[in-house]
């Protein structure tokens, strides 16, 4: 096999991300929806996720981020990460509130509605391919709808939560609507890994009803961006040169990053290292409370070690749009002050 394959779902935001990916950078890939069968041949992965990516030698990888830094290593042209260290740091922080916090509104919407449950369980159950055979399709809808529905507490998608779960989400939308266009990203002319993540969440939420309905009444011309996103194999740009101030695009979202996100973070990795059962915040006026994660503990820990990898020359540069966003606080390890 002189190809890649990717296995994964068109209800899954970061199997889209990949997808994304792979077309703008050309690679050589063929699309394939998880099967029953695939889903057997993938168990030995841990954790199990959607996406799922074969190489050219028949092995097998998942989780998109590190997917995303070996395609890099790989292949060369086309990169997704901005040349200049600093402004790549901010590319893989954009990327990390997508991919972690992004998703949180979409689970929300996705089974908080009558309308919006039944239009995805139909959708979903059938291309996550978890169920036994033998089963009908109502069933398989059933018990994929139900699943689904009992894991919201657990995710954080409650009624204490919805109010900061929907700002944030209008928010995005905001950050985005006045700076989209035709050939317009965040770090450029060009797509980084931070807008094809974006586009992976937006994806889903354009598409479900409710955050659909959301999109196009608030932000018109990010519903058309995302569409666009899907392929952008055609699109040659450059980055800002470096003359340039950094976009306000990136601006208006690492604004959401340095209220919300990095607080989150931080909050999350205070209430798992003392052992509490819960973390709480309130942004916006609006409360959040949630079991911690380790995984997201890792996140954290991996935007500090980034940071604290560029040079003073590069942190200085990046310094004054941390500060003013929020983002720099939470970005020093206290341990390391």
């Amino acid at each position: 096999m002189d190809r890649y394959r990717l296995i994964g779902s068109t209800a899954s935001p970061y199997a889209l991300k990949m997808r994304s990916l792979l077309r703008y950078r050309r690679i050589p890939f063929d699309w394939v929806i998880m099967t029953p069968e695939l889903r057997r041949a993938t168990s030995h992965l841990r954790p199990m996720l959607i996406p799922v990516l074969q190489y050219p030698d028949g092995s097998y990888g998942n989780e998109t981020t590190a997917l995303a830094r070996e395609l890099e290593r790989r292949h060369t042209g086309r990169s997704m990460i901005p040349d200049r260290p600093e402004i790549a740091f901010l590319s893989e922080l954009i990327e990390d509130f997508a991919d972690e916090w992004v998703v949180k509104p979409l689970f929300l919407y996705r089974w908080w509605d009558a309308e919006d449950q039944s239009y995805v369980s139909r959708w979903g159950a059938e291309e996550w391919s978890v169920f036994e055979s033998g089963m009908t399709r109502d069933a398989i809808v059933s018990h994929f709808r139900a699943r689904q529905v009992s894991r919201m507490p657990i995710l954080g998608a409650t009624k204490e939560n919805y109010g900061l779960l929907a700002e944030s989400y209008k928010r995005v939308l905001l950050a985005c609507e006045p700076h989209v266009g035709i050939g317009q990203f965040i770090f450029g002319t060009r797509p980084s890994i931070a807008d094809i993540a974006l586009y992976g969440q937006l994806s889903e939420l354009g598409t479900d009803p409710t955050p659909m309905r959301i999109m196009r009444n608030i932000a018109p011309f990010t519903d058309h961006w995302v569409r666009r996103a899907d392929d952008l194999s055609g699109v040659n740009g450059a980055w800002r040169a470096r003359e340039d101030s950094i976009s306000p695009w990136a601006i208006d979202l690492l604004r959401i990053v340095g209220e919300l996100y990095l607080p989150f973070l931080t909050a999350n990795e205070r209430a798992f290292k003392e052992g509490k059962n819960q973390l709480e915040i309130t942004v916006w006026g609006k409360p959040y409370v949630l079991s911690p994660f380790k995984y997201q503990v890792k996140c954290l820990t991996a935007l500090r070690s980034s940071f604290a990898s560029l040079t003073s020359q590069e942190r200085s540069a990046i310094g004054s749009v941390l500060d003013a966003t929020g983002c720099s606080p939470h970005l020093i390890d206290s341990r390391h002050q």
